[in-house]
């Protein structure tokens, strides 16, 4: 499949420093976690200049970092190895940078900086990439507990990764407020405070909350006098159909908005009601109050990165398991979590927005 390269001109007449190729993950989430290396690199070498090799579907969201100064897309499908790919964008990349730092520890994500003759290539070992990496770092895993750390590692010194004291700067994401008011026209919407919900999460079923909670959730919060946005891709349309239908002022998104766009409908939110998810990643980063729901998953590994949100787990004996689906068939990490909980955490964070 086909690779793309887009730059600013003007971001690469301009660059000064080191030239910095970073290899992205591939999933929302880590993408939005990743701009807290490339707030870092920007911090600690200034003028530097930073491509990002990254999926396709991740250009609107690396748009809105202003520490990118080029996307360089490598476009494969899922499980492929896209050798021919690697290859072709290893070649347009060629002399063009100095420095690459590989964020996923899979041998294949290592390949185009290797292909590309880049002199310094960082990374995690892993796989067997002896070959492909020449700055390959140990992963202490008790050190580097959250995926924000691993990231960030790799961007600061061996003797600092080491001990894990570095600071981590959160995530940012640009609101495009045009586009929000453009949205707001097109998609209906109302001048009420909104509240938006995510009920997806593309790891697996004991991340998400019950469909059923989240539609008494809305209704309640109709009533109260919210909008209620329900955000998420086209494979969320149905969950978002059931969450919404028959219910006034509860509006399914899901599928009608790109990526880009659901930034700025959450930017625009008071409050988010969210799984562990990419979507909950990126309400982080535009501001927005966040109610975090974590089932199998932990806010200890991949918490969002803001001051502003409240996390709701129960700390069954039987979680974080991390799988994808309950072993125990019951997913009591989530169903003993009842709506009433999160509406009196909504509640509360209302009042004190008020009063402030």
């Amino acid at each position: 499949m086909a690779d793309a390269i887009s730059s600013s001109s003007d971001s690469s007449s301009s660059a000064s420093g080191e030239r910095i190729l970073v290899v992205g993950p591939s999933w929302v989430g880590d993408m939005v976690m990743a701009q807290s290396l490339l707030m870092t690199l920007k911090a600690r070498h200034p003028g530097c200049y930073i491509g990002v090799v990254a999926p396709e579907w991740s250009r609107p969201i690396l748009a809105r970092m202003t520490e990118v100064d080029e996307v360089a897309s490598l476009e494969t499908a899922h499980g492929e190895f896209g050798w021919r790919a690697r290859r072709s964008l290893a070649r347009k990349l060629r002399g063009r940078f100095e420095r690459a730092i590989v964020l996923p520890r899979s041998w294949k994500s290592a390949l185009v900086p290797y292909l590309a003759r880049i002199p310094r290539r960082t990374g995690f070992t892993g796989e067997q990439r002896y070959g492909l990496l020449n700055d390959r770092r140990r992963l202490d895993k008790t050190v580097l507990d959250q995926t924000v750390k691993r990231f960030v590692a790799l961007g600061v010194s061996v003797e600092e990764a080491a001990t894990g004291h570095f600071s981590l700067p959160h995530p940012r994401l640009t609101v495009d407020a045009d586009n929000l008011v453009e949205l707001r026209l097109s998609l209906g919407l109302s001048s009420r405070p909104a509240i938006g919900m995510m009920p997806g999460a593309e790891y697996g079923p004991a991340k998400q909350w019950p469909l059923a909670y989240f539609r008494e959730l809305a209704g309640r919060l109709s009533a109260e006098g919210f909008e209620v946005r329900v955000l998420g891709g086209p494979k969320d349309a149905a969950a978002g159909d059931l969450i919404s239908e028959g219910q006034p002022h509860v509006h399914n998104l899901c599928g009608r908005t790109r990526l880009a766009d659901a930034v700025d409908l959450l930017a625009d939110c008071r409050q988010v009601v969210t799984n562990d998810s990419g979507l909950m990643h990126v309400a982080a980063a535009v501001g927005t109050r966040i109610q975090a729901l974590y089932g199998s998953s932990s806010p200890a590994y991949t918490p969002p990165l803001t001051r502003n949100a409240e996390i709701h787990t129960l700390g069954l004996a039987c979680s974080p398991c991390f799988a994808r689906t309950c072993p125990l068939g019951h997913t009591h990490c989530l169903v003993q979590m009842r709506p009433e909980r999160i509406l009196t955490s909504i509640q509360s964070s209302e009042s004190v927005i008020v009063r402030s």
